[in-house]
């Protein structure tokens, strides 16, 4: 995938970079990305380093696909990729990785709460022998409902796949050329930050303020965050299995206790056995469970299902080159 590029760039002695920029329902923003990418390429210049822009168009409904092939217009260089229809950010960005060819990759979004400047910084550490670069948000200056999901998605992404995660968590990073090939052969439902660490490699870590957003508004909507959660949980780690059989063990070790109370109560007191309404709640309790954890089997199964199948994770309708 990178091969090819990181061979030219060593010829010309120079290096380049490659930025992949999913875009959707980010016509307002472009004009002012598009900018702050030219004084990107200026600074990289000074540095040695080319740049190499690929958009991907995830299916916007608004012109953001006018917006990118306007930025083509300007520079000609820059790769426009059109999908069909919105598949996610995580298959945009892997349908961009296709199209790669420089010795390093940063994956950014479109909406400038990424700012430019921390790329450039991540280039910097790069440079200075880094494989694998993160931007971890110190602060994100989004409304209070969306720092709290993002606080609660974050905890327990840390207790059931990732201890050591960034408590801020983080969507800007550079990889070196030899990590970014390892995307090829990871399904689309795994969260490609968890991969990445699963990887083993060192992250240098560098922190950030996450700037308000200026244009438009988030798409990433709540049932989104939810079912990206569940892949990231159920698309890397066992451990919901494991609870709940824990939580299984624990119960039916009550159970047992709690009906050997019973037993001795009645051989010594006599009469009837009394709990109708107690035998009512852990019947109803139980069926839950159960519910709950075929749930979560079937989840893992569908995980399979779709893995086997090999559909295509996203497809290109139009290729601007």
């Amino acid at each position: 995938m990178l091969a090819q590029g990181t061979a030219e760039t060593a010829i010309a002695g120079r290096r380049k970079l490659s930025v992949v920029i999913p875009v959707y329902y980010n016509a307002e923003s472009l004009p002012e990305l598009a900018k702050a990418l030219d004084w990107l390429e200026t600074e990289l210049g000074n540095r040695q380093v080319d740049l190499e822009l690929i958009f991907v168009d995830d299916g916007s409904g608004d012109h953001s696909l006018v917006e990118l092939l306007r930025i083509k217009g300007a520079r000609p260089a820059s790769k426009v990729i059109k999908l069909t229809r919105n598949f996610g950010v995580v298959q945009a960005v892997r349908a961009g990785l296709r199209y790669v060819s420089g010795d390093a990759v940063v994956f950014m979004s479109a909406d400038l709460q990424d700012p430019v400047e921390q790329v450039l910084a991540m280039v910097d550490a790069w440079l200075a022998g880094s494989r694998y670069v993160l931007s971890a948000r110190r602060k994100r200056a989004d409304p209070v409902l969306s720092r709290i999901t993002a606080a609660l998605y974050y905890a327990l992404l840390r207790f059931f796949v990732v201890p050591d995660f960034p408590r801020g968590g983080y969507d800007l990073r550079l990889l070196d050329g030899a990590i970014a090939k390892q995307h090829a052969s990871v399904p689309s439902y795994v969260n490609p930050m968890v991969f990445e660490f699963w990887l083993g490699f060192k992250p240098t870590v560098l922190e950030y303020d996450r700037p308000e957003r200026r244009h438009g508004k988030s798409r990433w909507t709540f049932r989104k965050k939810f079912n990206f959660l569940l892949d990231t949980i159920l698309g890397f780690s066992v451990r919901p299995l494991r609870v709940f059989s824990a939580i299984g063990a624990a119960v039916a070790v009550v159970s047992v206790l709690y009906g050997l109370k019973l037993i001795i109560t009645t051989a010594i007191q006599g009469g009837g056995m009394p709990g109708f309404p107690t035998l009512a709640t852990m019947l109803a309790f139980f069926s839950s469970l159960i519910l709950l954890m075929l749930g979560i089997i079937g989840e893992y199964i569908w995980r399979i299902f779709d893995r086997v199948t090999h559909r295509p994770e996203s497809v290109i309708d139009e290729l601007y080159f």
